[in-house]
């Protein structure tokens, strides 16, 4: 990380400081750099200059950012200045000026490093050119990113629970498909800021565009002790739910009473912990296998997918569909169709994924990626929904914790149970393996900008992996596992995750009022942010009156990252001053 010219970086104690152009600048300059997660210093009044006055001050006191360049040329401007014609003139005037906001020390994450991009490459690293990659990420390969990131553990979990909170298939099917197309139209939102801010970061850099560094950087300190770690606790208590009911049921196929009771609450988070922490270990000994082994559990999980869909073919032909599709007894329940909603959204999640890498997709494809992967998605999760309905009465879908097992049952008798359920436990763990993965490279960041004490940034020598990273995303997401449950950690990161989709969304509305000149290859319908950012704002608002304790622990870590964004920021400052202070490295 470049400092800034004339800095001086004090003995390990502090992060460096630097200078870093805002998103705006980038987009309305071209710049080939990435927003990175550099903590850099509060801008000086020095940085800036203008024909006006030779220091540097702002005559109006408004604190805005001088005239930017918003030509076509490919010349260098210099970062923090406004930059100059060929007769030396400083540009803004008479050339479609736009006045920004001033540019934010970007307390935020470089997601370049956190390797969000399909973990089949077995490289640590892209490969760039002049900032850029050699090979920019076609169609195909955007849509296997985001499907592969959709599809995992959610679809053979959430059914249940969905049926149970609407009461009826139909209410059921209708759900999903509102989910769907709720996700299409936040996806749909993205693309127009990944077009109109083609810089990897997704999220955090449009935050950081509209709103400044605090809520940027919020959302990525969430990411990195709420979101990651929630995700995979979630992951991780599927996977012992289906395994230990293969084992449970198989122990106890003599003693029905026995086995009806369930499994054990310790038992499957036991299970789940265990998974984890061998994943840990496999990732810790060697990254190339975790990767190689992420291009088998993927098959694992689009097979899984696909026999569900044969299965429920299969079930239509012979006609012996075992559930009436009919909206009667639908549930009258708001907050119970808001569970249901964040149950059914958190299978859709990773619709986003291609916007933190939208600078290396080929020119003009985020849209088209997108569009491809959320109608491929929304129409395989109907379907699969559809084929559990089929094979399934509706009583038994309402109670199944692990509808893919069950799923097996009602098609094959118990070996076709246990196969179904060996081949989810497998897709689960190829999806706890690429979360694992792309979390560990995310603390790597954090703590290689000094977000946390630097310790997590560190590679293991001999073994070219991130240790530490790995064992604090495995800690934290351990606690998830040991103190929440599959319902309630959906809620927690429902709540989580839908709060920064909502700002995010929130500020391209923003960004249409306040820079209406920003060049924009991609512009969605106005209907779309408007019918995404209120639904969004109705849910939440409908889990704080539903599930208070889960919604005030959700928000609690939201804004969490206040508290050392604030003590970040003072500490660069005191820095700046050339006072000695104590940083977050820890030896």
């Amino acid at each position: 990380m470049a400092s800034s010219s004339g800095s001086t970086t004090p003995t390990a104690a502090r992060p460096v400081a630097s200078t870093s152009t805002s998103a705006y600048e980038m987009a309305e300059a071209g710049a080939s750099t990435t927003v990175t997660a550099s903590v850099s210093r509060p801008v000086r009044e020095d940085d800036y200059h203008t024909d006006e006055d030779e220091t540097g001050h702002d005559h109006d006191g408004t604190g805005a950012l001088p005239l930017l360049d918003n030509d076509d040329d490919d010349d260098d401007d210099d970062i923090g200045r406004p930059s100059q014609d060929d007769e030396g003139q400083p540009r803004g005037k008479g050339k479609g000026p736009t006045r920004l906001r001033r540019p934010s020390s970007t307390l935020m994450f470089d997601f370049s490093s956190a390797h969000l991009l399909s973990l089949a490459t077995s490289d640590e690293s892209t490969k760039r050119r002049n900032g850029t990659v050699s090979e920019p990420i076609t169609v195909m390969a955007g849509v296997a990113l985001i499907v592969g990131m959709q599809i995992g553990s959610g679809i053979f979990s959430s059914p249940g629970v969905v049926a149970k909170e609407t009461g009826a298939v139909g209410s059921a099917l209708l759900l999903w498909t509102f989910a769907g197309l709720l996700s299409w139209a936040g996806a749909l939102s993205f693309a127009e800021l990944g077009t109109a801010l083609p810089i990897n970061g997704g999220a955090q850099a449009y935050l950081d565009a509209a709103f400044g560094p605090l809520p940027a950087y919020c959302f990525s300190f969430t990411a990195v002790t709420a979101l990651k770690p929630g995700s995979q606790a979630i992951i991780s208590i599927i996977f012992g739910e289906y395994m230990c009911r293969i084992i449970w049921h198989t122990a106890f196929s003599k003693n029905p009473s026995v086995a009806a009771r369930g499994v054990p609450t310790i038992a499957i988070k036991l299970v789940g912990i265990l998974a984890l922490f061998l994943l840990s270990c496999m990732q810790a000994w060697s990254t190339r296998a975790g990767t190689r082994a992420q291009l088998v559990l993927t098959v694992f999980k689009v097979f899984a997918l696909v026999l569900v869909f044969i299965g429920g073919l299969v079930v239509l032909g012979l006609g012996r569909a075992a559930s009436s599709f009919s909206f009667e007894g639908s549930s009258d329940k708001p907050a119970g169709y808001a569970l249901a909603l964040f149950s059914a959204l958190w299978t859709f999640d990773g619709w986003d994924q291609c916007n933190y890498v939208a600078k290396d997709c080929a020119p003009g494809t985020l849209p088209l990626i997108i569009n491809i992967s959320l109608a491929l998605v929304e129409l395989l999760f109907v379907l699969a929904n559809i084929s559990y309905f089929l094979v399934l009465p509706f009583t038994t879908a309402v109670s199944s914790s692990t509808i893919g097992l069950d799923f097996g049952r009602g098609l094959a008798g118990p070996i076709g149970g246990v196969l179904f359920a060996l081949i989810v436990s497998i897709s689960c763990i190829g999806a706890l393996n690429g979360s694992l993965y792309t979390s560990s490279r995310l603390i790597v960041s954090a703590g290689e900008q000094g977000f946390i004490p630097k310790l997590f940034a560190r590679y293991n020598e001999r073994r070219e992996t991130p240790l530490n990273g790995i064992m604090l995303s495995s800690f934290l997401s351990i606690i998830f596992i040991i103190f929440g449950d599959f319902a309630h950690l959906t809620l927690f990161y429902g709540v989580c995750a839908w709060f920064f989709n909502f700002w995010v969304v929130v500020g391209l509305l923003v960004l249409r009022v306040q820079e209406p000149t920003l060049k924009r290859p991609y512009r969605t319908w106005l209907s779309t942010p408007i019918l995404f950012a209120s639904t969004s704002l109705f849910l939440i608002v409908l889990s704080c009156f539903s599930k208070p304790w889960e919604s005030l622990a959700a928000f609690m870590f939201c804004f969490a990252g206040t508290v050392p964004y604030c003590i970040q920021t003072r500490r660069t400052k005191t820095a700046e001053r050339g006072t000695p202070i104590v940083g977050l490295e820890m030896r």
